[in-house]
């Protein structure tokens, strides 16, 4: 969540103003108001692909299209005033940030390609519905297990890549003709796209014993390390919930204790009177 405006020593009147402002922008009703307008931007992007349509309601849909867009570029303006440079401390405000400015660059003449980044608004739904957040928050949190599972997935591909071009090439150039050809044809079998019918059985004419090569590699690729990227995901998404109960709890322990302090005083007052 961005960071709340702190009140401002000599000025309590607008650090209070920026506040509720602040709070009203990350409230329940203006999330929910941005949300139903970023469906309803997908859905007029989606439109203006369909010749038909523009014929038919062209000018509607590219003016609806912009007043969608003076309000994420109002939101935008809400929140930095609201949160001032702690707007750019959180990482989701950046993202949104940087969507809106690309959608405010004119895609015309040699930035005619910048229309399609248009689309790009659709991502904002990740930073406006917390479940998204938090899907995406556990893939940012398994990055770094998914880098080394990802390096054995290499040296996996590698390995098996250079005996395949080494045993293969002569026979079957055009799956083992050169290393590139032979990571191809690793990638589509460990895939399973057609990989026994298309790769394997005609193979198997030649070398009958060739299911030694394949079984390994595919154990290995497509259900071992493959399956250890879904366990590191599930991991991370656990771990964000847990830190999330954890806050929770720490919040509910602070304003117990708080809760007993106020109560201890109370009474302390009571006995002194």
């Amino acid at each position: 969540m961005p960071p709340r405006p702190e009140p401002r020593a000599g000025d309590p009147a607008v650090a209070g103003w920026r506040q509720r402002l602040g709070e009203w922008v990350e409230g329940v009703p203006f999330s929910r108001f941005i949300i139903v307008l970023i469906v309803i931007n997908a859905i007029i992007l989606g439109l203006e692909t369909s010749t038909r349509m523009m014929s038919l309601a062209g000018v509607f849909l590219v003016g609806l299209n912009k007043l969608i867009l003076g309000v994420f570029v109002i939101e935008i303006i809400l929140k930095l005033v609201a949160f001032g440079p702690r707007f750019f401390r959180s990482g989701w405000n950046i993202f949104d940030f940087l969507i809106v400015s690309i959608s405010l660059v004119p895609a015309s003449g040699p930035l005619e390609i910048l229309r399609a980044l248009r689309i790009l608004r659709v991502l904002r739904l990740l930073s406006q519905v917390p479940k998204l957040r938090v899907i995406i928050e556990s893939l940012l949190r398994a990055l770094p297990g998914m880098g080394w599972t990802a390096l054995l997935l290499v040296l996996v591909f590698y390995v098996f890549a250079v005996m395949g071009t080494m045993l293969f090439a002569e026979e079957f150039p055009e799956f083992w003709g050169n290393l590139g050809l032979s990571l191809f044809s690793l990638f589509q079998i460990m895939t399973l796209e057609s990989w026994s019918s298309g790769v394997a059985r005609p193979m198997m004419e030649q070398y009958p014993l060739i299911w030694l090569y394949f079984v390994p590699f595919i154990l290995v690729s497509s259900f071992m390390v493959l399956n250890l990227f879904i366990a590191i995901i599930v991991t991370a998404t656990q771990s964000i919930h847990q830190d999330e109960e954890d806050e929770q709890r720490h919040a509910l322990l602070a304003e117990l204790k708080a809760i007993n302090q106020r109560l201890e005083r109370l009474e302390q007052n009571r006995q002194n009177g």
